[in-house]
């Protein structure tokens, strides 16, 4: 199903000029937001679940986490994967196997109403989903690194890097509906479903930029005057690369600018889970919204996170178009972003469900900035040749950590404090932590060479 068809590159090459490459970062938007769609829908249904299963938050805390327990463990060996199967074969499997688990959570219900039993099963397919799961967004980056020249690499990551708001814009209110119509396993089944079907358009559309049916040989020569590396997928290439070596590895732990830009994700990961996961529950048991009211709240925080990371991508672009170092043109948008997303703090300080809102989409409008300019266009300009599947996979793994500790922390301050406030500090911390790293400490953008 998802073998290539290989299409020589001289068959497009009287073709007009073309602009294919945007084609395929739609496809790689559609399969993102759908990944995140998978993880965020938990928090529309935790109110459900929790009342199903008799569930305190610290319990609900851990089912929330669980999906990043296990994407951190599988990020290492997912780009190991990555770079050696290539692509469009790893991710058009694991979508498909992703999307299964999803469905089989909807059924969770129906098989037991014992708390410990539905709590194990609850966070075995969650977990599972995490693993299976894990190559997604480095392939993203694979993508990018393969079909975009450097000064439109920005916009490319940035597209995907915002895909948790978009998905939640898209699908919060979607299962908040489904929740509201059926109960909280339908959204279970819908976005499954959803999963499969965009897998066979993966299989359809995804090509290397030299075998694909549509590119012209202009587009073509863009994209490889500006650097992408079109041929990492390539049979030859993929078949001729040596094994990851220790001296490899080492470099990609130990380097002073990647473990800034480890820590920089860590912290935007941070936030996104907040979002994706406390702060529906949150408008529904701490600012007395229904189910459908917080999903429609979500949106506008979503939407402004979504904007803001295209325009950081954007931003980050045009100053390299206009003679900004890479440094300067990452990292500008991603300081000034994390340091306005401080804000949130001030939905501690205010009793108004709008004003609430309101302070969260200027956060997540600056987060959406500093994601777009700052986390994957890093790893994309950064990553060694030999191994931009494993650079992102350890990219995204420290990074996914947060997904593990904003969930469980965020639980057990709130069972600690009987209230919200210390955990919305604690979130507005990791922008203030974020701003300085990259400001004080990461030094020059520049790929690493090993050697």
């Amino acid at each position: 199903m998802f073998s290539e068809k290989t299409v020589p590159y001289t068959a497009a090459a009287s073709r007009p000029a073309t602009r294919t490459r945007f084609t395929i970062l739609a496809m790689i938007l559609l399969l993102a937001t759908v990944a995140y769609a998978d993880r965020a829908i938990l928090s529309i249904a935790g109110p459900g679940i929790s009342k199903a299963f008799g569930l305190d938050h610290i319990q609900l805390g851990y089912i929330l986490s669980a999906f990043s327990w296990a994407y951190v463990i599988g990020q290492i060996p997912g780009g190991l994967l990555l770079d050696r199967f290539g692509t469009k074969i790893m991710y058009g499997v694991t979508l498909i196997l992703w999307s299964i688990a999803t469905i089989l959570v909807g059924f969770v219900g129906k098989i037991t109403t014992d708390v410990s039993i539905a709590l194990g099963m609850l966070f075995t397919l969650r977990f599972a989903l995490g693993f299976i799961e894990a190559p997604s967004f480095p392939a993203n980056n694979r993508v990018a690194v393969m079909w975009f020249p450097k000064d439109e690499r920005g916009l490319a990551t940035s597209l995907f890097a915002s895909a948790s708001y978009f998905a939640v814009a898209i699908f919060s209110p979607f299962a908040g509906w489904l929740v509201a119509k059926f109960d909280w396993t339908a959204p279970f089944y819908a976005l499954g479903l959803i999963g499969i079907a965009a897998a066979g358009f993966w299989a359809v559309l995804m090509y290397e930029p030299r075998k694909h049916p549509r590119i012209s040989d202009s587009e073509l020569e863009h994209i490889l005057k500006g650097g992408a590396m079109v041929d990492i997928d390539s049979a030859q290439e993929l078949k001729s690369r040596p094994a990851v070596s220790w001296k490899t590895m080492r470099v990609l732990l130990t380097n002073r600018m990647l473990w800034c830009a480890y820590i920089g994700q860590y912290c935007v990961i941070a936030l996104s889970y907040f979002f994706i996961t406390w702060f529906p529950i949150y408008l529904v048991q701490a600012r007395g919204m229904n189910i459908m009211q917080a999903g429609f709240a979500t949106m506008a925080p979503a939407v402004a996170g979504f904007l803001g990371g295209i325009a950081g991508g954007v931003i980050s672009d045009t100053l390299i178009r206009r003679g900004w170092s890479v440094s300067w043109a990452r990292k500008t948008p991603y300081i000034v972003g994390m340091a306005a997303g401080c804000i949130l703090i001030c939905a501690a300080f205010t009793e108004s469900n709008i004003a609430i809102v309101l302070f969260m989409t200027f956060a997540f409008f600056g987060k959406g900035a500093a994601a777009g300019a700052g986390t994957w266009a890093i790893v994309s300009d950064t990553a060694p040749r030999e191994a931009v599947g494993l650079a992102g996979a350890i990219f995204n793994c420290v990074g996914n950590i947060g997904g593990i500790v904003t969930p469980i922390v965020f639980g057990y301050i709130i069972q600690g404090t009987g209230s919200y406030t210390a955990g919305l500090y604690f979130v507005a911390a990791h922008c203030l932590v974020a701003a300085l790293t990259y400001l004080l400490v990461m030094g020059k953008i520049e790929r690493v060479v090993v050697g």
